[in-house]
């Protein structure tokens, strides 16, 4: 535009010489100067605003382009990130009271079972027929001390005979207590309602007591059990709130500490905590290994992408944002204070207002008091 300009000038100047110089009186050529002088103003002025306008323009071409990204006030949450297993209470093997053979396995593995139910009976005829030989004696004793008592009742007969008698019979009840006790323990029956998960021992052959013979689980409700460092103590607390996450399932629960230790494990220097969960559906079984975030920093404030965070040379942190005056954009720099970080964000507890708008692309490109333009994409 400038030679344009230029141009004209020249073009405008030559021609009005050319046409002009054919005239030679003094008079005549003053006033051609005067008039071209004015000319000359004139095109200047108009010189001047072009290259005025070029400028704008060129300026224009040298501005950052920028996106700008508010900043979200929000609850900002910080977790501590550890591993825990699933146990259950109700997850027990149940080994027999006493030895014995397999005589009949009663349930199917997987079937559901109720409180008291017969699971597996061991071979108890010899222990039965005891019973029957002492029912006969029994009954024998019986008459006997009842004979006995009824003589003694009319002073017949001597007191030793009715004391022996009396004996004789509460004797062989207790033996007979006894045999009963026994049988009854030859006997497997569950201890609470759940479904049989294996039966260890097959028909016919012979258990012991150090043997297990059913595994019975019940999974209705079951717990995390997970170590904590003992750095933690201040923080882990009962009813503090936890994420927990099992990852081989892809099942989230939100949950609470129900329960932390009060015994420090000087081999890891950690404590137990224990987090309680609703499995109504089964879906979390014994063993199951589960990622445990509990929340040690929580509270409400303003929140941006740690990615936006610069340092000076003197060791602070800041950020850039954009103003807008008279429909121009302006970056201001902004030294923040960062509490804690998590996931990507951080916690900014002063140096921002919740109202600010950050530099988001661009920001590394830019710096205090450069105008920039604001991409709407």
């Amino acid at each position: 535009m400038k030679k344009i300009a230029l141009l004209i000038i020249v073009a405008t100047f030559a021609i009005s010489c050319g046409k002009e110089a054919k005239k030679s009186s003094l008079e005549e050529l003053n006033a051609q100067k005067t008039t071209l002088t004015v000319k000359i103003d004139s095109l200047n002025t108009l010189l001047k605003l072009v290259e005025t306008e070029i400028s704008k323009l060129d300026l224009d071409k040298n501005i950052q382009t920028i996106t700008a990204l508010p900043v979200k006030n929000d609850v900002f949450k910080h977790f501590l990130e550890i591993q825990g297993v699933a146990k259950a209470n109700k997850n027990i093997e149940i080994s027999p009271e006493m030895g014995g053979t397999v005589t009949a396995i009663l349930v199917k593995e997987g079937q559901k079972v109720q409180t008291g139910q017969l699971l597996i009976q061991l071979d108890d005829a010899s222990v039965k027929n005891s019973i029957n030989e002492l029912n006969t004696q029994l009954s024998l004793a019986k008459t006997t001390f009842e004979r006995q008592e009824r003589l003694w009742n009319q002073k017949i007969g001597s007191e030793m005979q009715y004391l022996q008698a009396k004996a004789q019979k509460e004797s062989l009840e207790n033996n007979l207590s006894s045999l009963r006790t026994q049988a009854r323990k030859m006997r497997i029956t569950a201890p609470f309602s759940g479904v049989v998960d294996e039966i260890f021992p097959r028909l016919g052959e012979l258990t012991s007591q150090q043997m297990p013979a059913v595994r019975l689980l019940n999974l209705d409700n079951v717990y995390v059990e997970a170590d904590v460092t003992e750095t933690y103590l201040p923080i882990v607390k009962e009813g503090t709130e936890t994420l927990v996450h099992f990852t081989s399932i892809n099942k989230e629960i939100n949950s609470k500490i129900s329960q932390v230790g009060n015994y420090i494990n000087p081999a890891n220097r950690s404590f137990k905590i224990r987090i309680n969960i609703d499995n109504k559906d089964q879906s979390i079984k014994p063993n199951l290994l589960a990622d445990i975030k509990i929340v040690d920093f929580k509270t409400k404030g303003i929140i941006i992408p740690a990615m936006l965070v610069q340092q000076d040379q003197n060791g602070n942190n800041y950020v850039f944002t954009v103003v807008t005056e008279n429909n121009q954009h302006k970056v201001v720099k902004n030294i923040v204070t960062i509490t804690n970080e998590y996931n990507h964000e951080v916690f900014v507890s002063a140096g921002l207002k919740e109202n600010d708008t950050l530099v988001n692309a661009g920001a590394r490109f830019v710096k205090d008091g450069d105008q920039v333009k604001i991409s709407k994409n």
